[in-house]
């Protein structure tokens, strides 16, 4: 590793491997390789000739196929220094491998053919194991739930107590989110096409003169092309580029995962606040340089970091798209260079984080039950109260009446740091006619969540099974955290 020039830290310490090699220089130049083999060979398959002679031949294409992966890096780079062209530079590196086939590298393309397709390719692989990464989330987070279905805890509007929910009920409203973020990213892998063939301003103009006018082989190279890439179809109009909206489409897809990953990553640092759940912590790890005794939620926090930086990341392919002018400006190069593989790496690092963190979550019921008791008197007025106007009282007396009473004891809390003695007050007030005892049968937590752990075993049930069920083989690649 050198240490004398800037390493990112989304490679260093982040993302995985297996999502630096997508972006790596090995991928990106053997896929050009690829592309430019693929295209040799639809032109051969439909017959292009001169002169009633074969352009190309399949010694040529086997020449070519026999130097997909050694590239001559060094060439290259010398051949670009001289021309200023990245890829007429690796045509001609490619070209001093394959000396037969020199001729007939890149033919009829333009710079896009390789640049452009090889973009798609790589983004499609991306998002194949984001997706994998996302499933395996989504598979921790429903275990959790179904776990901790029944588990009443203290719900919050405003971060102001609220009727109660279950821990497990909780944990859905993740999984949901994030299952919206998986029909969003499988919208747009199965919506994702090649360029294909279009020539310098998409009118495929070149390929109709090699091919003498036959506007039909023209067609069918674009299809070839885009079946030996392993890819549906191509999009069907296009200028030099495909158009930018592509990119910006696939990174909100990554915007999304980051929303609601930092929303999680909100509630559990919240959560962890609170002593109720903490995201795990190792024997040896350190969570403070001052204060020996913390342990902070780092790994929730560098979520949140890189959640943002891919939110706001999401924006350059915007005005990428939106600064295109007409068949293609060279302004969004350099930028799609920095914006689409960062934002894959930092998604990547959000999803690996998110897996370390769900699959070891520590949960305090004890904790949770002494805050949801707490509050439980508050919470309980409503069902008092109706109780007490069964048994003959006025509710708008009654009402009244729990207002003042519980403002007293809320006061005592606040003001006093007692506990909350609401209920002994209810006990000692005539107007309700209940009994300390009889009020103590109010405080059973399970009364108070609603559906919430039926609303979690159906979600479970007739959600999450089957989609787990459906993508069951889909496992990432097992991933250490650097840090």
């Amino acid at each position: 590793m050198s240490t004398d020039i800037y390493e990112s830290p989304l490679s260093s310490r982040y993302a995985s491997r297996a999502m630096q090699e997508v972006f790596s220089q090995d991928r990106k130049f053997s896929t050009w390789r690829r592309l430019w083999i693929a295209l040799a060979e639809a032109e051969m398959e439909l017959g292009l000739t001169k002169d009633g002679e074969n352009v190309i031949s399949k010694e040529q294409i086997q020449e070519l196929k026999s130097h997909v992966t050694d590239i001559n890096y060094e060439e290259a780079r010398k051949r670009e220094k001289e021309v200023r062209h990245d890829v007429m530079s690796h045509v001609y590196a490619y070209g001093l491998q394959c000396p037969k086939a020199a001729g007939i590298i890149h033919l009829g393309a333009t710079s896009c053919y390789v640049g452009d397709n090889t973009d798609l390719i790589l983004m499609r692989d991306a998002l194949r194991l984001v997706r994998k990464r996302l499933i395996a989330v989504i598979r921790q987070l429903a275990g959790f739930s179904d776990r901790y279905k029944d588990l009443p805890m203290l719900a919050f509007t405003h971060f102001q107590p609220a009727q109660p929910t279950t821990l497990g009920k909780r944990a859905t409203l993740w999984i949901q989110d994030l299952v919206m973020d998986l029909s969003d990213l499988d919208y747009c892998l199965s919506s994702l096409k090649l360029l294909g063939s279009k020539g310098t301003t998409g009118t495929q103009a070149s390929f109709l003169e090699l091919f003498d006018g036959d506007h039909e082989k023209v067609k069918q190279l674009d299809q070839m092309i885009a079946e030996k890439m392993d890819f549906p179809g191509v999009y069907p109009v296009s200028g030099q580029t495909y158009s930018r909206k592509v990119d910006a489409r696939v990174l909100n897809v990554l915007s999304g995962i980051a929303q609601s990953a930092h929303k999680f990553s909100n509630d559990l640092r919240l959560l962890q606040h609170l002593k109720e759940v903490e995201e795990p912590f190792e024997k040896n790890q350190i969570g403070s340089s001052a204060m020996a005794y913390k342990r902070n939620p780092m790994r929730s926090e560098r979520i949140a970091a890189l959640a943002r930086f891919l939110m706001s990341d999401a924006l350059n392919p915007a005005l990428t798209a939106a600064e295109q002018w007409f068949e293609r400006t060279l302004d969004d190069s350099a930028n799609k260079r920095l914006s689409v593989p960062e934002a894959f790496l930092a998604a990547d690092g959000i999803l690996m984080l998110m897996e370390n963190v769900t699959g070891g979550l520590v949960v305090y019921p004890k904790v949770i039950e002494k805050h949801l008791m707490q509050e439980l008197p508050f919470m309980a007025t409503e069902n008092i109260m109706m109780d007490a106007v069964k048994n003959g009282g006025d509710r708008q007396k009654l009402h009244e009446r729990i207002r003042q009473l519980s403002m007293e004891a809320g006061k005592q809390v606040k003001e006093e740091g007692k506990e909350n003695d609401l209920l002994f007050r209810i006990a000692a007030d005539p107007a309700f006619g209940l009994t300390k005892e009889a009020l103590q049968s109010y405080m059973v937590p399970a009364k108070y969540v609603g559906r919430a752990p039926e609303q979690t075993k159906e979600y479970l049930m007739e959600v999450i099974t089957p989609l787990l069920e459906a993508n069951k083989d889909e496992i990432p690649q097992s991933e250490e955290l650097s840090v």
